[in-house]
């Protein structure tokens, strides 16, 4: 319920502004240690992380209410945001976009950490695993551009808004593709934010959908294996079902002005 976001979101700026908060059964505040706050901020931004490979990516629609938190918090407190973007584009290079190369020197097991795969006991994680991770990541940060508090006094702009989105869209295209990853990470993208970037960049935005179709889609499946073609068929879908309505629809989950009643 929104009434009971409000409470989370309290309770996290009041300890991020040094007042005292009730905490496991005691009081804490960052103003009790001189590294205090310092070591909050880290470990809130990594909390936020987590939530995207664990709670979105079980269950999409959670992506909005940590959202907007999340986001809310950043305005706030810019340092929560620059942390964020650390932990995020380190589990999730793909994120920033980025797409790690193996160098010389480099053991495979490291590189399968640079590529954000979970590596335990040499053992790597299943594809489905990693790729569900990945979706989680993707969906929280796409959910994060396009949503503001909406208690703040919103004088200035999104500390991270659509215009970065519209950029990692841009950089994604101008990267060759990578089998599974590519059309997965697009399609969760376009579903959580696609709708926000249509408003915004109306035209502009459908050339690049049109783009995709034309161009992008056919580099994809140059490199798909049938195996792989799961990721791919979905995404053709979605596209082809965007363009002839010339509408993407509203992200499932995303927060009506009625939920903040709640």
């Amino acid at each position: 319920a929104g009434s009971q976001l409000r409470e989370i979101f309290d309770k996290i700026n009041n300890l991020l502004s040094g007042k005292s908060v009730l905490s496991g059964g005691r009081t804490v505040s960052v103003t009790q240690h001189p590294q205090g706050l310092d070591f909050v901020y880290y470990k809130l931004a990594e909390k936020f992380v987590n939530q995207g490979e664990e709670e979105v990516a079980s269950h999409h629609d959670a992506a909005f209410p940590i959202a907007v938190v999340a986001s809310g918090i950043w305005e706030l407190h810019p340092r929560v945001g620059d942390l964020f973007l650390a932990h995020l584009h380190k589990k999730c290079p793909y994120s920033v976009p980025f797409y790690p190369a193996l160098k010389e020197g480099t053991s495979m097991e490291e590189y399968q950490r640079m590529l954000g795969y979970q590596v335990k006991d040499s053992k790597v994680e299943e594809q489905d695993h990693f790729l569900k991770r990945m979706s989680g990541l993707i969906r929280l940060y796409a959910a994060i551009i396009q949503l503001r508090w909406p208690y703040g006094n919103k004088q200035g702009a999104h500390p991270h808004g659509l215009n970065y989105g519209w950029r990692w869209l841009a950089q994604m295209l101008n990267m060759e593709p990578l089998a599974d990853v590519t059309a997965t990470l697009l399609l969760d993208f376009l579903e959580v934010c696609g709708n926000a970037l249509m408003k915004q960049y109306q035209v502009q935005f459908w050339k690049v959908m049109l783009l995709i179709r034309e161009d992008y889609i056919p580099r994809i499946e140059a490199i798909t294996t049938s195996g792989q073609m799961g990721s791919l068929m979905r995404f053709k879908q979605f596209l082809e079902k965007c363009l002839q309505q010339k509408e993407i629809p509203l992200p499932k989950g995303a927060l009506q002005s009625s939920f903040w009643r709640s």
